[in-house]
């Protein structure tokens, strides 16, 4: 897994000692669920997650750069839902306190870069809630093109069924709105 860097954060591989700022964030009833799954009830609860996505070559830690704390986590992952080999499918969350900062943006657009430019993806998809709008606003910033909604397809642990509001972006599109970052 390879360390990114961004103006104001690192995007990093997640270790045990990073137990209490995942829990911190991931036991506000506002995060989970607006991601597809329950907050943390215990700190066991997240030490299991937490052990699972140091074992993943898939998610990464966002640690804020100005004080070193993990606020949330960014993850690139083998598209479920296509039967494309080359498609990628990014899903991100981050704590509350830090809503609204341009940070899951920025944690995206460095995740995007290096899907099409280490990954060799042809394709990237990213989902959303139809009732999450600040995703929304992520994706709408990151450049993707909606698709369309996959209606009643992700059934969460509680079991609540949500449609899914589908965008991509191909390696095409990405060279056509990543330009600059290219050239760099």
């Amino acid at each position: 897994m390879t360390r990114i860097e961004t103006d104001r954060l690192v995007l990093r591989r997640f270790k045990l000692s990073d137990l209490n700022d995942f829990y911190d964030y991931a036991k506000n009833p506002n995060v989970g669920p607006n991601a597809g799954w329950d907050f943390h009830k215990s700190k066991k609860e997240s030490l299991l997650l937490l052990k699972n996505f140091i074992e993943s070559n898939e998610v990464w830690a966002l640690e804020l750069k100005e004080n070193s704390k993990v606020i949330g986590s960014i993850g690139l992952h083998k598209d479920r839902k296509r039967e494309n080999k080359s498609a990628c499918m990014m899903g991100y969350v981050l704590g509350e306190d830090y809503w609204g900062k341009g940070l899951a943006t920025e944690a995206a657009k460095a995740i995007i870069q290096y899907a099409f430019e280490r990954m060799d993806a042809s394709i990237l998809s990213v989902y959303h809630y139809s009732f999450n709008e600040r995703s929304k606003g992520v994706i709408m910033k990151c450049g993707f093109k909606f698709e369309g909604i996959l209606r009643f397809s992700t059934v969460t642990q509680n079991g609540s069924v949500y449609d899914d509001c589908c965008y991509s972006m191909t390696r095409e599109e990405y060279k056509n709105t990543y330009k600059e970052a290219i050239s760099q």
